[in-house]
């Protein structure tokens, strides 16, 4: 059993009975506490989607749920849910809209290397790569001899997400985006 300060996000654990999926962790240090950190995680629950929001000390233990790993890839959108496809035996996984919102706006056809979250039979999130691959549908023109500079400006990608890119890129190019911190790292 791993302690709290182990756990990452889209790590399911079992806890009051439940199998909760954290989707996010803040790690504060207060004063007085003699180096002790506290780890508020955001979870929710499997079973009915509700939040649920505690916070451990690091050294608190806690119980991994059973978690499945697939690869899958975007088929198409029904409704206010995304379906999935197996890579391997192309089983159908039927996911909703609210419980990926966050990977949503990373989410297209070409998007390669996710990963489908499974905790007792029921996909329950989607593990992104680390960068994706998105085309400028929107941005203000590039200045011509700008690629030097180090200012930015905001371009709409393909799936509604709005980045801060370099002024050399422009509407149709396609960019390299980092999942975790939302931001641009190269033209791909």
């Amino acid at each position: 059993m791993p302690k709290a300060s182990e756990i990452k996000k889209n790590a399911a654990i079992e806890h009051n009975g439940k199998t909760l999926i954290i989707k996010d962790i803040q790690r504060s240090v207060p004063q007085g506490r003699a180096g002790g950190s506290l780890y508020r995680m955001r979870m929710y629950d499997v079973v009915t989607g509700a939040k649920v929001d505690e916070t451990f000390k690091a050294e608190d233990m806690l119980k991994l749920a059973e978690l499945v790993r697939r690869q899958v890839m975007f088929s198409y959108l029904d409704g206010d849910e995304y379906i999935f496809m197996d890579n391997e035996d192309y089983t159908p996984y039927h996911i909703n809209k609210e419980n990926i919102a966050e990977e949503c706006l990373f989410i297209t056809e070409e998007t390669e290397g996710m990963q489908l979250l499974i905790v007792d039979d029921v996909p329950v999130a989607i593990d992104l790569p680390a960068a994706v691959e998105l085309a400028v549908v929107e941005t203000d023109p590039s200045i011509k001899g700008a690629s030097a500079s180090a200012r930015t400006k905001p371009a709409i990608l393909s799936t509604g997400l709005t980045v801060q890119v370099p002024e050399h890129i422009s509407t149709g190019d396609r960019v390299k985006i980092n999942t975790a911190e939302h931001k641009f790292m190269s033209r791909a």
